[in-house]
């Protein structure tokens, strides 16, 4: 038996010990006979010991206490000590039985355990956060104090499920679902909730956790935490709006822009093709301001949003057929600025405008191929115009359009235009720097 185990008589005295009490103690029956097992107790602890053990041979009650026992390489180990009476028939104690089971191990990593605990909860205390902490299945069993300051509630009556009464009404069948999701899959829980202050107000938190796994990948536990984030929040949405507003009267800018050249124009007949040519570039400087403008979720407008790709495709929309596309767009996409978007909407405009005019786009087969690439520290665009007329010869003139390409891509993007006319179609190559897109 791996326990120390040893029975007494009736009055306490001890009269046999197991193997296993003299291989751990070193001693001899005879030492041990009686009441000799004192020699191996520690004697800061022995009164004690002696106490309650006389008062259960007085009382005939059962013995429970840990305390150390000497071993044989003179070590104190602590040993959980329980000792039961054995009665006659007319109920007096004839014998007890005793065992000691030692206990220093798990004595040892209990403490262990409780300092540990006790630095988790002054350091999640200390943190601004709201931290909580779930078993695998996601019950709620620890909310640091800052929860309880933020929320206003009692200790422990948002345990379990509890919390999910915290959100505001909106937000938590979206809130549970989220974690029901995290929950199934293991993945990382993150969402953005109005969680519910002291003061009754709905708060915007940013809610975060992560699962502690063991050795084996099993989740053991989730940590997470609650970060107050209604202020940032609020300033976004005020942002938003400004951003908006300011954005729509740019572009009311662009439209009276756009119809005082209309007005202007029938009255001389003669300039009526290059205010439509300046409206058309206006049009595309003021799509090129929408797509690449700083956008929050709410206004978003989805396809690529920010890049390059996005902002070719953004530009030659118009020139799509029932909804087809004319244009193939391919390579390396990278992300473009509003400040880079408007030289680049002017040069894309004005090549799909002559496509239009005399190239690929004049032809019900024509395709216009572009292809990005990133070399070194530049980007290079490459327009190739297929299923046009042929091309015979480059234009004798440079036009006022393509002069003022150059002129935005060198001055604002650092970059240069080439064009070559080749019998399937005009080939154009830009190069700009990256760092200025």
């Amino acid at each position: 038996m791996p326990m120390l185990c040893w029975i007494a008589r009736g009055d306490g005295y001890i009269y046999w010990y197991n193997r296993r009490w003299h291989d751990y103690c070193g001693s001899t029956p005879q030492a041990m006979e009686g009441w000799g097992w004192q020699d191996v107790h520690d004697p800061a602890q022995l009164p004690d010991v002696m106490r309650n053990w006389t008062q259960s041979i007085e009382t005939g009650e059962p013995f429970e206490m840990v305390f150390p026992l000497r071993g044989a390489d003179g070590a104190f180990r602590r040993f959980l000590t329980r000792i039961v009476p054995v009665r006659a028939s007319d109920g007096r104690v004839i014998r007890w039985l005793g065992i000691n089971a030692e206990v220093e191990s798990q004595l040892n990593a209990e403490a262990a355990l409780a300092v540990t605990e006790a630095k988790f909860r002054v350091l999640t205390d200390a943190m601004p956060q709201m931290v909580w902490s779930t078993l695998p299945d996601g019950f709620h069993d620890y909310f640091n104090a800052r929860w309880y300051e933020f929320t206003g509630v009692p200790h422990g009556s948002t345990n379990g499920q509890g919390w999910n009464d915290m959100f505001h009404p909106e937000d938590q069948a979206k809130a549970w679902e989220r974690w029901r999701h995290s929950l199934s899959t293991g993945e990382d829980y993150e969402i953005e909730y109005r969680l519910k202050h002291h003061s009754g107000e709905y708060r915007w938190t940013l809610g975060r956790a992560l699962p502690v796994r063991d050795a084996k990948g099993e989740i053991t536990r989730w940590i997470g935490t609650c970060t107050d984030i209604h202020e940032s929040k609020m300033a976004a949405d005020q942002t938003e709006l400004m951003g908006r507003e300011l954005s729509h009267r740019i572009k009311n800018i662009f439209a009276v822009i756009a119809g005082l050249i209309g007005l202007s124009s029938p009255a001389d007949p003669e300039t009526r093709s290059f205010a439509k040519q300046l409206a058309g570039r206006i049009s595309a400087l003021g799509r090129a301001h929408n797509f690449a403008r700083p956008h929050s979720p709410m206004s978003d407008p989805g396809r690529e949003f920010g890049s390059l790709h996005g902002l070719l495709r953004e530009i030659l929309t118009p020139y799509e057929i029932d909804g087809a596309p004319r244009y193939i767009v391919n390579g390396e996409d990278v992300p473009v600025s509003d400040r880079s978007a408007t030289p680049i909407a002017l040069v894309v405009h004005e090549l799909a405008t002559n496509a239009v005019k005399y190239g690929a786009l004049s032809s019900a087969a024509g395709v216009i191929n572009i292809s990005t690439v990133c070399r070194d520290d530049n980007v290079i665009i490459e327009w190739q115009e297929t299923g046009g007329p042929p091309v015979s010869a480059p234009p004798g003139i440079t036009g006022f359009g393509s002069q003022l390409s150059e002129i935005s891509i060198a001055d604002q993007l650092g970059g240069v235009i080439e064009r070559h006319w080749k019998t399937e179609g005009l080939c154009v190559k830009i190069e700009v720097s990256a760092a200025r897109l």
